[in-house]
């Protein structure tokens, strides 16, 4: 049988990504080694090799005893590391992992407690914004300190690493931020000194608290910038009423009288319009001409973009810097890689396979953790009713992430094959899960799209000669409409876990630890199945989060899962095996305490945020539904 060479696919699931913003961050960060070319390998190994890609897995009983030869004859030998400097070799002269240590720590103050603690600050324009501000660029300070003169003491270990140079891009990118509150410090500082009132208290509500001064006197009564308040008040009243109206249709002794009634309101309704002063005026009112409207109107025009702008750029902000804490992470990820010299050479596919994928289910089982807790309620995303009426659910989001994925992945897979390669093994299995996630994203979009779901609907008010004159009760929507029960985001995690946890290796150990986080990525599929079920019976009602425990429980699977995922590349179990450390329980506890570690800081992040919004607002006392 002619044998013909393997050529190993580059970075084919770096580049499928659903965060493919974050490839940079990740690629660079390791050496830029040129891939040797691959050599045709005699023997029955190579048919394996052939059919596997680089993974050269056996698909007969894996080994139990790690093969240093065949080893060798896909990977370099592993050099030293910054790691075996500071712990292997207790008679190197240039040992200095305490700076390293205290270089770790104070990042991770950085980025994982003042700067989430700054963005939750800003979230209520509390004062002490600035003083968290200051104490996230002091730790920077003294990690990039830390690291520096790490670097100066200890030989470089890693050519080509990036680390350093993309942590100082991170930075920059936090005081372009910074930047523009000190502009608008600035500004508002310039107004008021240049107002007439400049007490301390003006000054502490305007420049530091970041709150626009109230404007009195008769002749700012009724002055607005948005729509006003009693237009909004106009539009619940008139809402409310047709909720009256549809509660009371089926109640023949008072639907006329309240048709009547509502009817009578809404004829005498008073509009609102704009003059050129802003104020609010009657639209019959005798003060209004063809000249006032007209002008009112082209105020109102340049305000619509203005108003629109403004959203638009906070909206923007808040993305850049909410990802900031994402870009610590990475750093983490990259900062580790680099300290243990990971990732070279033929390992840097595979590395950054499960580094990425790995982290998104990591990320993603915190971020369902933080649901559980409360956070984006205000979108319908808690297990909620939405107070706000929001158009995208929590499952459209999962869903087009997840098509986003497959579109991406489905054809990236080939990437680094000659023309007229044939499909290995890998590649196929692949390709169909990338197909799987593009078409069952696409289904589940399609699913919360609330067009097509009258569209679907349509069929049965077709096949009834006289619909109007069905009772209403006939027409109206079932419970289970109130909420979102799509169950595609979670079935395709499940499968995915499943066909990973059957994924063939070249060792035991490799597939317990592939097997253990597949296990994990089913749990949390049916416990959101669960989830599901428990809502299906009683829909949410209240606004507020129900919190289902089965949430608790599958965001805790997910994000245990991702863990172990970024711990089960081939790198890593090679180097336990060698060690002696290839126990999967060692490997799954400290997932567990990890995660773990991760739960208490989400929920300090949630719960702070939560106070701080309990003490802007005013106390609201909830109806105990016992």
């Amino acid at each position: 049988m002619r044998l013909r060479p393997v050529t190993a696919p580059l970075l084919p699931v770096l580049l499928c990504t659903v965060l493919s913003h974050l490839q940079p961050a990740c690629a660079s960060a390791v050496a830029f080694y040129d891939l040797p070319e691959r050599r045709t390998i005699l023997g029955p190994d190579n048919v394996f090799a052939k059919r596997d890609s680089d993974h050269h897995h056996h698909h007969g009983t894996p080994l139990l005893v790690l093969n240093e030869t065949e080893v060798t004859m896909y990977h370099a030998s592993t050099p030293p590391s910054y790691y075996t400097i500071d712990w292997d070799d207790h008679g190197h002269e240039e040992r200095h992992p305490g700076l390293m240590i205290a270089h770790g720590i104070f990042m991770s103050l950085a980025f994982f407690v003042s700067l989430p603690m700054g963005i939750a600050l800003r979230s209520v324009k509390h004062a002490a914004h600035g003083i968290v501000t200051l104490s996230f660029y002091g730790f920077c300070a003294l990690g990039c300190a830390a690291s520096g003169l790490y670097r100066k003491l200890t030989p470089n270990m890693y050519e080509g690493a990036v680390h350093r140079t993309q942590g100082y891009l991170v930075i920059l990118v936090a005081v372009s931020l910074s930047t523009l509150d000190i502009i608008d410090v600035v500004r508002r500082f310039v107004v008021f000194i240049r107002g007439s009132d400049r007490s301390f208290k003006l000054f502490w509500r305007s420049v530091i608290k970041w709150e626009d001064a109230p404007a009195t006197g008769p002749e700012y009564s009724g002055l607005i910038a948005d729509e006003p308040e009693e237009f909004e008040s106009a539009k619940i009243t008139r809402d409310s009423l047709e909720l009256q109206d549809v509660h009371l249709h089926g109640n023949d002794g008072e639907e006329s009288r309240t048709q009547r009634w509502a009817n009578s309101v809404h004829r005498h309704q008073r509009h609102y319009s704009l003059t050129s002063e802003h104020t609010v005026f009657d639209a019959h009112s005798p003060h209004q001409s063809d000249d006032t409207l007209h002008d009112a109107k082209g105020r109102r025009g340049q305000l619509v973009p203005k108003r629109l702008l403004r959203q638009v750029g906070g909206i923007v902000f808040a993305t850049i810097e909410r990802s900031l804490v994402v870009m610590g992470l990475i750093q983490l990820l990259i900062g580790v890689v680099t300290y243990t010299g990971g990732c070279r050479e033929n390992y840097l596919n595979g590395c950054l396979a499960h580094l990425i994928k790995g982290g998104i289910f990591w990320s993603y089982g915190l971020l369902t953790f933080a649901r559980f807790l409360g956070s984006y309620a205000d979108l319908g995303w808690a297990w909620n009713r939405s107070p706000s009426g929001s158009k995208y659910t929590a499952e459209f989001v999962e869903s087009f992430v997840i098509f986003l994925y497959g579109a991406t992945n489905t054809w990236m897979e080939r990437f680094g094959a000659k023309a007229g390669d044939p499909f290995t093994t890998k590649q196929i299995q692949h390709i169909g899960i990338a197909v799987m996630f593009c078409f069952a994203g696409l289904v589940g979009m399609g699913i919360e799209s609330k067009r097509i779901r009258n569209w679907l609907v349509s069929s049965t008010f077709a096949s009834i000669s006289h619909p109007s004159e069905l009772p209403r009760e006939a027409v109206e929507e079932p419970p289970s409409y109130a909420a979102s029960f799509n169950p595609f985001p979670a079935l395709v995690i499940g499968v995915t876990g499943a066909a990973m946890a059957a994924h063939a290796q070249t060792y035991l150990f490799q597939v317990q630890i592939h097997s253990l986080w597949g296990n994990l990525l089913v749990a949390f599929s049916v416990l959101r199945c669960f989830t599901y079920f428990f809502l299906w019976l009683g829909p949410p009602k209240s606004i507020l989060p129900s919190r289902p425990p089965t949430e608790a429980l599958g965001s805790f699977f997910l994000a245990c899962g991702g863990l172990v995922f970024m711990l089960s590349t081939e790198e890593v179990t090679i180097a336990a095996m060698r060690r002696g450390r290839d126990d999967v329980m060692m490997f799954l506890n400290v997932a567990v305490a990890l995660t773990c570690c991760a739960f208490c800081w989400t929920l300090a992040v949630v719960g702070f945020k939560g106070w701080l919004k309990s003490r802007s607002q005013p106390p609201v006392t909830y109806r105990n539904a016992a």
